[in-house]
């Protein structure tokens, strides 16, 4: 009986074991950081800014220096293919859902660093530079 049930706690351990590196993966943190307009606004000059709304929306204004690639668009995911995975993002867009969207299909896709910055308004804000 004492062989059956050091078996068991052997199995036992080492399927802990396996759960707890499933449940780590092998990436060194989240993909994705949520952070509030004050602490986005600090990150802009260590991130490329992407604006994630449609081209007329960017139009009418964004924040200086940002790059508009639609995310509801169908080419969403071929113009981001062509960017640096290992560089460090920060997405935005009118109210934060559409953010939240483009960091996940980035996230999906590969990259490391993506900072949901959520809503251009809180941004600007917080003192983003606006265009």
């Amino acid at each position: 009986m004492s062989r059956l049930r050091h078996r068991l706690a052997t199995l036992a351990v080492i399927a802990i074991a396996v759960l707890a590196v499933a449940a780590c993966g092998s990436s060194s943190g989240p993909a994705i950081t949520k952070m509030d307009a004050s602490s986005a606004v600090a990150a802009l000059g260590s991130s490329v800014v992407i604006d994630v709304r449609t081209p007329s929306e960017f139009a009418a204004q964004h924040i200086k220096g940002a790059q508009n690639i639609d995310v509801e668009a169908g080419d969403f995911g071929t113009r981001i293919a062509s960017l640096d995975k290992a560089g460090k993002y920060l997405v935005y867009c009118h109210s934060g859902r559409r953010s939240a969207i483009a960091a996940q299909q980035m996230a999906s896709a590969g990259f490391k660093n993506i900072i949901d910055g959520g809503a251009m308004a809180d941004l600007i804000a917080a003192g983003a530079p606006a265009q």
